[in-house]
């Protein structure tokens, strides 16, 4: 990273990967520990956090589905401020700034401003998910691409999502926010012509020391998640690739096995 690509008054948007702090690339660990102000998102993992230097001063906008402590137009400005203050800035956000990040949002507000706005790229939770489990989201032969979908939507209103686009079961579906609108998801691929033997993957608090995977299959999806996701953060895998995996444990059953010898 040369010198003036974090000059003062610049800001970046750091992908802080799934939450385990060594999936982080080098470059986000050099920009974090360089940064005068860090913003986070409340999914950014407590080992992450544990990186920014005692001396830099900290700002949750805690967004995580249901509990926003700070709309985005907020968080806009407050970027914005940091950045007219001649600070450096790191805001740090789950996963890849990328993909379902409001990135967008928060340069267009910055680069109107003028001032210089980054990305710097992270994991994104289906990749460390699907690593975790020992599985490929492609297989030849079987899933020929990955569609990343948001199942968030506004309280109350139906998942926008053309299903019959989804249903033809060629790719793997990774659904993002899915804990909440698993029956919905069930409901609406099953209604547009996937199988309901279809193989499903669940996983909760990817990469971190709690995460769990269940495979499990469409037509159980409402069920298996209410039962096995409780309020956790969770991921859905669905697709044939799922099934075609090693069964590598989750680390917390890897724990498990190895404290009781």
């Amino acid at each position: 990273m040369r010198p003036d690509d974090f000059a003062p008054g610049t800001v970046w948007l750091v992908g802080a990967g799934p939450g385990d702090a060594e999936l982080l690339t080098m470059k986000a660990v050099r920009l974090i520990e360089r940064a005068d102000i860090v913003f986070y998102d409340a999914l950014v993992g407590d080992a992450v956090l544990a990186l920014i230097p005692d001396a830099t001063e900290r700002v949750s906008v805690g967004k995580r589905s249901g509990r926003h402590s700070k709309d985005q137009r907020t968080i806009d400005t407050m970027l914005v401020d940091a950045a007219a203050a001649g600070k450096r800035v790191v805001r740090l956000k789950g996963g890849d700034p990328s993909i379902f990040g409001r990135s967008t949002e928060e340069l267009s507000a910055l680069r109107k401003a003028g001032h210089i706005a980054r990305i710097c790229p992270g994991i994104t939770t289906a990749c460390a998910a699907a690593a975790s489990a020992g599985i490929s989201l492609t297989l030849r032969g079987v899933a020929r691409d990955v569609r990343f979908v948001t199942a968030h939507s506004r309280r109350g209103a139906a998942l926008d999502i053309d299903w019959s686009s989804l249903a033809k079961g060629e790719s793997t579906l990774a659904f993002y926010m899915g804990r909440d609108a698993a029956g919905d998801i069930m409901r609406g691929l099953m209604r547009a012509g996937m199988s309901g033997d279809m193989p499903v993957m669940i996983a909760c608090d990817v990469s971190g020391p709690s995460e769990r995977r269940l495979a499990t299959r469409l037509d159980l999806l409402e069920l298996a998640t209410r039962s096995f996701a409780a309020d956790a953060p969770t991921l859905i895998l669905v697709g044939e690739a799922v099934e075609h995996g090693i069964a590598a444990p989750a680390i917390s059953e890897t724990h498990a096995r190895q404290s009781h010898g």
